[in-house]
Order: structure tokens, then C-alpha cells, then sequence
């Protein structure tokens, strides 16, 4: 072969290769944008909304120890999530009822948006990590519910999410999935449970690991976290657990940031929430992890 000829033809096939590669950038980002719109179906019963205090504070708590205050804020009012040198920019909403938006929000709007992760209009809310709280109890739904709707009105500021193309591209090739595909929406709410130290009630609490330890909590990289972020540790029996032989070891770790032998762990991981936790959830949700 010629040389002339050999360069013709690499030129025709590079031509050709970025041709394919704009095609399918620019699909995964049409089609991301088309995923952003679509409209999901999700049937719920009214949850009964308690109107007692201790069912309140009860609700207060879990708002602190979840992660819901993280994101929200102290008072609901939100705050700056995400706002990196790439451009993924995401401020979580106003949740008090000065967001004329949330001031409409019936209690199965509620439902579908913290269960489901589904916007009232039936299009998926971004950002929010409800397959953290998918398995929530209608006591602890209804509960969280009551605190949030009691709270002072904020600035009511919405949501604002930026998405860097990449970022949308790889949402609309599936490689980032929002909650509401990750989502069983067909199976019930989880029945009561009773706080106790117990591997059942750690189980219950262990859900809201999965939004970054993944289903199985077995970690990984974790999808549309910025990529600084290191990956989600392995939770279940043989990964990082076998680190806390005992339970006051898990126990200080999660209140503290700080391993048995002193190091930091990630920065990532949400220790304001964690260290609101009470010491019955933290040691229940220790002897589901390191069960066999």
C-alpha cells in the first residue's frame, strides 16, 4: 500500500470515528435531557400526619440523623450541595412552606417525593437520595413530614441543578441513574418496627447507607458523586467492617470521623448526620453489618 493511499484512508476512518463519537455524545445528551422530563406513575396511600409532640421530635430526629438536614439544612431552608470547578452545581430547595412549590404539597406529594424520589408533576427529582429512605415506615414518613411542615418559613428558594454535559450524557447512557429507576415502587412501605438493638431494626436503619454503599451495601464508586470523591467502602462481612471488632469502636468512628487507629475517614461521608444518631440505632445498625 502507498503511503498517500495509507493516509487517506486513516484520515476517511479518524473522520469517521468522530463522527460516530459526537453521535453518540450528543444522543446520550438528548437523551439525557429527555429522562430529565419524563413522567413516572407512582400510586400511594395518604400517610396519617401526627400532630403530638413527641411524634415531632421524634420526626426532628430523624430529619437530623438521616441526612434530610445535610442537604436541607438545620432549618429547611436548603443550601449549596455541589458547586465544583466542572460545573456541577446543585442547591437543594427550600422545603418550609415559604417555597410556594412545597407550600402545595399534599401528603402523597410528600410521599412520592422522599419514597419515590418523584416530583408532584410525575418527573424525577434529581440529586435526591430516596433510595435511602424507600423503605421508611409510614410512623417515621409521617413523622418527618410534621417536623419539616413546622419549621419557620426559609427564603423559599427552589432547587437549582447544573449538569455538566458529561455528566448528562452519562445519565442518559444509564451509567448515572437518578432514584427513581433504582426503585422498586410496587413494594410496600415497610411495616412498623421497633427501635431496638437488634440485627431487624439495623437493617431497617441500614437503608439509609445504600444511597452511597449501593443495594447490597457492598460500596464502590459512587454514581454522579464528583470525581474527587473516593469510593463507597465495602459494608457486609470481609470489607472494612472487620475494622471495628467491636461495637463502642463503630460506635466512636461514627460520631467522631476518626478509625481505631486514629486516621481520618473520608470527608465524604456524612458525620453531621451520623453523629446525631442515638446509640440504639448505632448499635443495631453494627450488628446487622457484621451478622455472617
Amino acid at each position: 500500500m502507498d503511503v498517500k493511499r495509507f493516509f487517506r484512508i486513516a484520515s476517511s476512518a479518524l473522520v469517521a470515528f468522530t463522527i460516530f463519537v459526537v453521535l453518540a455524545v450528543g444522543g446520550t445528551y438528548w437523551w439525557g435531557g429527555r429522562k430529565l422530563v419524563r413522567h413516572i406513575d407512582v400510586a400511594v396511600q395518604p400517610v396519617a400526619l401526627p400532630v403530638d409532640a413527641k411524634a415531632i421530635a421524634h420526626g426532628k430526629y430523624l430529619y437530623e440523623s438521616r441526612g434530610c438536614m445535610d442537604c436541607h439544612g438545620a432549618g429547611g431552608a436548603g443550601k449549596q450541595v455541589f458547586d465544583e470547578a466542572n460545573g456541577f452545581r446543585v442547591r437543594a430547595p427550600d422545603i418550609t412552606r415559604a417555597n410556594p412549590d412545597v407550600a402545595r404539597y399534599r401528603i402523597e406529594d410528600w410521599d412520592r417525593a422522599i419514597r419515590h424520589g418523584v416530583a408532584p408533576s410525575g418527573r424525577p427529582l434529581l440529586v435526591m437520595p430516596s433510595e435511602d429512605y424507600n423503605r421508611l415506615s409510614d410512623d417515621d414518613l409521617g413523622a418527618i413530614v410534621a417536623y419539616v411542615q413546622s419549621l419557620p418559613p426559609g427564603e423559599g428558594k427552589p432547587a437549582d441543578i447544573h449538569l455538566p454535559w458529561f455528566v448528562r450524557g452519562m445519565y442518559g447512557a444509564g451509567v448515572i441513574k437518578d432514584a427513581a429507576e433504582k426503585i422498586d415502587h410496587s413494594l410496600p412501605p415497610s411495616p412498623p418496627i421497633v427501635a431496638a438493638v437488634n440485627v431487624e431494626y439495623g437493617a431497617y436503619v441500614a437503608n439509609s447507607c445504600k444511597g452511597c454503599h449501593g443495594a447490597k451495601l457492598r460500596g464502590g464508586n459512587i454514581p454522579g458523586a464528583p470525581p474527587d470523591w473516593p469510593a463507597a467502602a465495602n459494608l457486609r462481612p470481609g470489607g472494612v467492617m472487620e475494622k471495628y471488632p467491636q461495637s463502642a469502636q463503630f460506635v466512636t468512628m461514627m460520631r467522631t470521623g476518626k478509625r481505631p487507629d486514629g486516621s481520618d475517614v473520608s470527608r465524604v461521608m456524612p458525620f453531621s448526620a451520623f453523629e446525631k444518631m442515638d446509640d440504639t440505632d448505632l448499635n443495631a445498625l453494627y450488628l446487622f453489618l457484621v451478622q455472617k
